[in-house]
């Protein structure tokens, strides 16, 4: 009788014991690429294959941080594929994580690491279902033509589409922009420029102008001295 009530007890310790241990996260896969450092912070810019839910982006940090405990004031940038690490402005990447000093903490700021470490997090871009019901938009006007791509554009939640028409002697580039209810919000034909090589498409007379290469659309202003101000992977 002895003999079974130590071995219930030793299952019971064992039970305990595995059960308070935390169950291992499902970190989502990622890469860091560039590293900018300052006065006040260190930025790491991380690259992510897909659309993040909040949650999936707090884990990403918090493994971050925990590899990287010896930087103070970690902040980070998530870029999707197509965003590039150089760049003009905040819509250039998909969402942002900086990790608060103790003195930063508000009252407002309850988002924790696992490890409890306050962050504070920007999310720029559209979610998954959001990007997915642009995607799904098929408008007439493209029936017949040759797409280009589709590219979800974070900073104005629209679907850009760049699209030629077989029949056109001219072979001229057509561009839209689509809202989540399938209506045109603007229409463009861009005037094609060679500058040293590089096929620029005009699309406005202030020189703002885009590129596509790779599947992969880059806005630049006139004034943006060569850097993008969102360049987006089509399908994404």
């Amino acid at each position: 009788m002895k003999k079974n009530i130590k071995i219930i007890a030793l299952g019971l310790l064992l039970f305990g014991f595995y059960a308070c241990k935390t169950a291992p996260k499902n970190i989502p896969h990622y890469t860091i690429s560039k590293e900018f450092k300052s006065d006040t912070s260190t930025t790491v810019d991380v690259h992510i294959a897909k659309r993040l839910t909040s949650a999936q982006l707090v884990l990403i940090a918090g493994k971050l941080k925990t590899d990287s405990a010896q930087i103070k004031n970690l902040a980070i940038h998530f870029l999707l594929p197509g965003n590039t690490d150089i760049s003009a402005g905040d819509n250039s990447y998909y969402a942002s994580i900086k990790y608060l000093a103790e003195a930063q903490v508000k009252a407002t700021d309850s988002l924790k690491d696992d490890n409890g470490n306050a962050v504070r997090l920007k999310l720029f871009g559209l979610d998954s279902a959001k990007a997915q019901t642009l995607l799904s938009q098929q408008p007439v006007v493209i029936t017949g033509k040759n797409v280009l791509g589709k590219f979800v554009d974070d900073y104005a939640k629209t679907l850009i589409i760049p699209f030629k028409d077989p029949t056109d002697k001219r072979d001229q580039l057509f561009v839209i922009e689509v809202d989540g209810l399938g209506n045109i919000v603007s229409s463009t034909v861009p005037q094609k420029i060679l500058d040293e090589g590089v096929e620029k498409w005009m699309v406005d007379k202030n020189g703002d102008y885009i590129t596509l290469k790779d599947s992969v659309l880059a806005q630049y202003p006139s004034n943006g001295l060569g850097l993008p101000f969102n360049s987006i992977k089509s399908g994404i």
